[in-house]
């Protein structure tokens, strides 16, 4: 049975090294997606095209304005005298904000008057927008604190700040909040998705269109030695692209890894279990390579859409919420975020890889039976 599996193990790795085309996609394209990905999935949201639209004119208006254009988050474009530059620049997308200060800016804030200043957003892509008036929301809430000290200190003739609530935000995991660190992890979920589907629904339809199932059927092979010898090689192709775009993402982008790496191999095996048995499945259906691809994408798209990846699982309606626990690509989603950020173990991690386990074996028992009556 050993060298029969082995026979059909080495034709599939040769097989995949003759073909030039197919080593470029299955090695050089998921580092060039894990690249693209790195750069492009992030939502922090820097150098934001701002106009300044100052009518004030005076040291304290200044002030706003270079607190601004001194954060990591504002680059002043543009420097506008009326509300009609105003309106085409937004029209344009030449800018993204225009922070306006109307006259009498300072002297409401001489006056101890509540100083009013307005911070217009191109509100097309509602996220980003969120993110930027959060940004504009703490450089003033800054400012205005500032302002208060200064005023107290002269009032009170000292030099020490006036008692205040000191709020100081820690954040665990990712100290930094850089929104690349929790998306490259998920875009290893991806890639191994996607390239482990691809390549199994393709080689059993493959077999079938050049017309080679038929010797298989007649071979000594037996249906689960078969199954074996097509569906192991693609499992080590996997194991290899999660080696490769692992060490793309801690070494290019310097993505944190701080759990085990045993669990992390142990997990996607685990998984491929999944994605491998969904590949073998829809080649049982499918009759040409056209139609294999399609019914992976078909299958792809709405397991990304409901895997937490880009949008959170707790704001879809509950229906859909209650869908997505039958999506594997959530649970490793979860286990690949939570040993790169967190470096929790398997204590924690076990209900998901429980789930990636009832549904592997179960995926795959019911492939091998559909493949068996297939080649019966």
């Amino acid at each position: 049975m050993f060298e029969r599996v082995l026979s059909i193990l080495v034709k599939e790795f040769r097989q995949v090294i003759r073909d030039p085309r197919m080593k470029t996609t299955i090695f050089l394209a998921p580092l060039i997606q894990v690249l693209v990905f790195g750069y492009a999935a992030t939502t922090d949201v820097k150098n934001i095209p701002t106009a300044v639209y100052d009518l004030d004119n005076t040291p304290q208006s200044r002030d706003v304005v270079r607190d601004f254009l001194w954060s990591k988050y504002f680059t002043a474009k543009y420097y506008i005298t009326n509300d009609r530059q105003q309106e085409e620049l937004l029209d344009a997308s030449a800018v993204k904000v225009v922070l306006r200060l109307n006259k009498g800016f300072a002297q409401d804030l001489a006056a101890n008057r509540a100083a009013q200043l307005q911070f217009v957003v191109d509100g097309t892509d509602s996220r980003t927008a969120a993110v930027i008036l959060s940004y504009a929301n703490g450089i003033i809430e800054r400012y205005s604190l500032k302002f208060m000290n200064d005023g107290r200190r002269i009032l009170l003739k000292r030099t020490d700040i006036a008692p205040a609530v000191d709020l100081r935000a820690r954040a665990w995991f990712n100290e930094n909040l850089e929104s690349r660190n929790f998306y490259i992890p998920g875009v290893i979920a991806l890639i191994v998705t996607l390239m482990s589907l691809l390549l199994t629904a393709m080689a059993v339809v493959r077999e079938k269109e050049i017309g080679t199932i038929e010797q298989l059927i007649v071979s000594p092979l037996r249906p689960v030695e078969l199954i074996a010898g097509k569906l192991i090689p693609f499992g080590i192709i996997a194991l290899i692209d999660v080696v490769l775009v692992t060490a793309a993402g801690v070494l290019w982008f310097n993505i944190p890894i701080r759990g085990n790496l045993l669990l992390l191999f142990g997990s996607t095996v685990i998984y491929l279990l999944v994605s491998l048995g969904t590949g073998l499945f829809i080649s049982t259906l499918s009759s040409t390579q056209q139609e294999a691809m399609l019914s992976t994408f078909l299958f792809y798209f709405p397991a990304v859409l409901l895997s937490g990846f880009i949008f959170p699982i707790a704001n879809m309606p509950k229906v859909v919420q209650f869908v997505t626990y039958l999506n594997p690509l959530r649970y490793f989603i979860v286990i690949l975020r939570g040993i790169f950020l967190k470096g929790v173990g398997f204590w924690i991690l076990w209900p998901q890889m429980l789930a990636l386990l009832i549904m592997g074996i179960a995926i795959i028992t019911v492939s091998s039976l559909k493949f068996r009556r297939m080649l019966g």
